[in-house]
């Protein structure tokens, strides 16, 4: 994707290496209940990138725990502004993305009679305090509501590419949209509603509804390159296809333990996380990303 004339974001921080961790629902200790075993951090990662949602926000424990940090907790001070983005190639092309979005979502928004206010890419290595508690780099990227912050440790990319042969700047790309995804969700209001209904709800019903939050983050990810087809190049499109395809969550069971477990699902299948993707970046419309009327 061409972003190289793209100023990068100014609303970037780095975190340094820190712990992280903690007690509660970690990722480390989900996997066993969705998936009957256990994994390595790059499943662990994929098992969905922001599966924090709906712990973290939603009735489900808290995905990151409460050991080192709470919700509404400022992450740890560092460096910030776009020099943070100039470190490595990996982070300028993030933060590059994250200014396509800005550019994308702010006037969809003004359309609506609406104010965007962008999301904050926090890097880090290790693991790093967050509004929403602590975090490692097992979770993987994710999206905090309680600061407006996507968080990234880009080691992730080598993993994606490495292990689920999901290849090239886009499938990287569509990342990161999801995640800015996941903050228009919140500046919406949408994910505060479907924690609230999570939280009156049945296990199973919290993860039908996460499944509707996740696949809407895809779509909105399709949206943003949608608006943006001028600056596709030849194979994105395939790449970002072959990345949603690796991260649903029927592949990611029958690769970890031979079977799937649909009540356990958090993010949909690899069949609905690119259908969605696909659907946004055909249409270039919001209106078209609503996975909760079409479940309905």
């Amino acid at each position: 994707m061409r972003l190289d004339d793209l100023d990068p974001t100014q609303h970037a921080r780095d975190l340094g290496s820190g712990g992280g961790g903690g007690g509660g629902f970690g990722l480390l200790g989900l996997l066993p209940l969705l998936l009957g075993r256990g994994m390595g951090c790059g499943g662990i990662a994929l098992i969905g990138i922001v599966a924090l949602v709906y712990f973290a926000i939603g009735g489900g424990g808290g995905m990151l725990g409460t050991t080192g940090g709470s919700a509404g907790k400022s992450p740890t001070a560092g460096q910030s502004g776009a020099s943070v983005c100039q470190a490595t190639p990996e982070r300028l092309e993030a933060c590059r993305v994250m200014t396509s979005t800005e550019q994308t979502w702010g006037p969809i928004f003004e359309a609506a009679g609406k104010r965007y206010t962008p999301a904050t890419i926090n890097f880090f290595t290790g693991g790093a305090q967050t509004g929403c508690g602590a975090a490692t780099s097992a979770v993987g990227p994710f999206y905090c509501p309680g600061d407006n912050g996507v968080y990234l440790d880009t080691a992730f990319f080598g993993e994606l590419e490495r292990r689920f042969g999901a290849k090239g700047d886009f499938a990287r790309d569509y990342v990161i949209a999801h995640e800015v995804g996941h903050h228009v969700q919140n500046l919406l209001g949408t994910s505060g509603e479907v924690s609230r209904a999570q939280a009156q709800g049945s296990r199973t019903e919290g993860n039908r509804l996460s499944v509707l939050l996740e696949l809407q983050a895809d779509c909105y990810a399709g949206v943003w390159a949608g608006r943006n087809r001028n600056r596709l190049e030849p194979g994105d499109i395939e790449e970002g296809m072959t990345a949603a395809n690796a991260i649903g969550d029927d592949t990611l069971q029958k690769e970890a333990q031979g079977r799937v477990v649909p009540d356990s699902f958090t993010h949909g299948t690899s069949a609905q996380r690119m259908q969605w993707l696909k659907r946004g970046l055909d249409s270039g419309d919001p209106a078209q990303c609503d996975t909760f009327a079409a479940a309905s």
